[in-house]
């Protein structure tokens, strides 16, 4: 059992809120993969309160509005002024279709979730979020899944201009009035947050599977364009999808599909310095997603209470800065990553 603890906090973006170093993802929350008790589901989010974390994401995709809901609830067990809400926008659900079928969420919400860019349709997904979560404020909104993961070569370049004119323009309006705290976008393509970080004035991007101990695609440009725009980053997906926690194992997930032979094979190279190390893979994960000064909090799922203490466990071990050089030494880490000296703070 990981008694209460303080988690450091670090200033995001360009907002003035501060952000426990580990943040809580929802999407387990909304049923992926499999159906989670609601007493689990709330069970869980409390521990992650209880144990420091204060950063809530959230968003209507997940579970098709059951995961916001089940966060309404852990959310009028605490103070509202503790923890920092963050939903997305960019769907609303029809209560009146029945769902399509959604990609790994296995129940949810009787709603049909449609996607919608528009200005009316965030509004329309802002109204909705408020009346799940059971708050009368949301700090901050992202702008959900523009990437060709979500929308192929072929529409991506409308969604984005969709994007722009409508939810940005938006989000940006309810910004000027005080409404919310920050605006960003959350996606699974760096490239994609380059586009956005030049096209508009964005406070924060959650960049999920595109910065971690197995990759690094955003270091070479978003990362710096990041930290030049003070624009608060979101890490998502640092396990990406499930293998840098189970290791090089038979059926790992990378990008929710099973890993390829290529990737099983460098995992396990990875594996093999951390163990020289002592080190386990996913607390070197962890630790070295937070080593980028751009970075102000991980954002990770659980589906128990036991797994949001094991991750904040994790953060609290040292990592030798041997493990670092090891790792670029035999070409498995990126040469000019930066990683963290100690403890993250």
């Amino acid at each position: 059992m990981v008694a209460a603890s303080a988690l450091p906090r670090r200033v995001l973006g360009r907002t003035e809120l501060e952000v426990s170093i580990l943040g809580f993802g929802t999407a387990p929350l909304g049923d992926l993969f499999v159906r989670l008790p609601d007493d689990t589901a709330i069970a869980t989010v409390e521990r992650a309160f209880a144990l420091g974390v204060n950063l809530l994401d959230s968003s209507p995709l997940y579970g098709r509005g059951l995961a916001e809901h089940r966060c309404g609830t852990a959310l009028r067990r605490v103070r509202r002024d503790d923890i920092v809400v963050c939903t997305k926008v960019g769907r609303w659900m029809n209560p009146f279709q029945v769902p399509a079928e959604d990609s790994g969420f296995v129940s949810g919400q009787p709603h049909r979730a449609i996607f919608d860019y528009s200005y009316d349709g965030v509004m329309r997904s802002v109204e909705q979020s408020l009346l799940r979560l059971g708050t009368d404020r949301i700090d901050l909104l992202l702008i959900h899944d523009v990437d060709v993961w979500t929308h192929g070569k072929d529409a991506i370049e409308q969604r984005f201009r969709e994007a722009m004119s409508g939810a940005y323009v938006a989000l940006d309006k309810l910004r000027g009035e005080g409404v919310i705290k920050g605006i960003g976008v959350g996606v699974n393509e760096a490239e994609m947050c380059v586009r956005f970080a030049k096209a508009g004035s964005f406070d924060t991007m959650l960049l999920a599977g595109r910065y971690s101990l197995l990759e690094q695609p955003a270091l070479t440009e978003f990362l710096p364009l990041a930290q030049r725009q003070r624009i608060g980053v979101m890490l998502g997906g640092v396990f990406n999808s499930g293998i840098l926690a189970t290791g090089a194992v038979s059926g790992a997930k990378y990008n929710y599909r099973d890993a390829s032979p290529e990737v099983l094979e460098k995992v396990a190279k990875i594996e093999r310095v951390c163990a020289a190390h002592q080190v386990a893979l996913p607390t070197a994960a962890l630790h070295f997603a937070l080593g980028h000064p751009a970075v102000a909090s991980l954002v990770l799922g659980g589906q128990t209470p036991q797994e949001v203490e094991r991750n904040v466990a994790a953060l609290s071990s040292r990592v030798p800065a041997a493990l670092w050089s090891d790792l670029k030494t035999e070409h498995l880490l990126d040469a000019n990553a930066p990683v963290p000296s100690s403890v993250p703070a």
